[in-house]
């Protein structure tokens, strides 16, 4: 499990440093995990930045200690950061991919998919489209505002996992969705090309 120590990093290091550690959370007694495949970061002192536009009780997690959990809602779905070094700095998890192993066996992803389905008549989403957006990792983990928002990683319940996969390749570009004059020309977001399959 990562400690709050291995957040208290600049923002793009972090970004970089979690692509191919595994979220894991419990939900019924089960884990459901995926691999960080795609993250951005967040500075206060730039426009795209949540906290940029100053400090709300919404965005409380912002301005706590590196390691706080910093959920909010748009996009039709949750969303999950982590605060990292520097008051209201931020990484979110931009995009991850469904894992199995001895922790989350492959029968897990019947579950996952359950909670993620595609449209009103419920089709299954692929193992591989399953994580591949913030809001849907959320929804395909279970993760919620109200569950987690402001609060820290629990070993019995949701942590991040270091399995010692370290990406061949990581690719730096702009981050995704940010309109026109609020930086959007920063090279924050950070990709895990080659991830490996799952274990399970």
């Amino acid at each position: 499990m990562l400690t709050n120590k291995f957040f208290d990093q600049d923002a793009q290091e972090l970004a970089r440093a979690l692509l191919g550690k595994v979220l894991r959370h419990r939900v019924d007694g089960r884990w459901l995990s995926a691999m960080i495949t795609e993250t951005e970061a967040y500075y206060r002192n730039e426009k795209a930045s949540h906290s940029s536009l100053g400090f709300t009780p919404k965005r409380r997690a912002m301005f706590m200690p590196p390691g706080t959990i910093y959920m909010y809602y748009a996009r039709g779905g949750d969303s999950l950061n982590i605060s990292v070094q520097g008051e209201g700095n931020a990484v979110l998890i931009k995009a991850a991919r469904a894992w199995f192993d001895k922790i989350s066996p492959p029968e897990n992803l019947a579950i996952m998919q359950q909670m993620n389905p595609i449209g009103k008549d419920r089709r299954q989403r692929s193992p591989d489209r399953l994580c591949s957006g913030q809001t849907l990792l959320c929804r395909s983990l279970g993760l919620k505002v109200n569950d987690w928002d402001q609060k820290n990683f629990l070993a019995d319940r949701f942590y991040i996992d270091d399995l010692g996969i370290v990406p061949e390749r990581i690719v730096q570009t702009t981050r995704l969705g940010i309109p026109k004059g609020r930086d959007e020309h920063l090279p924050y977001r950070f990709i895990f090309l080659g991830v490996p399959h799952s274990l399970g």
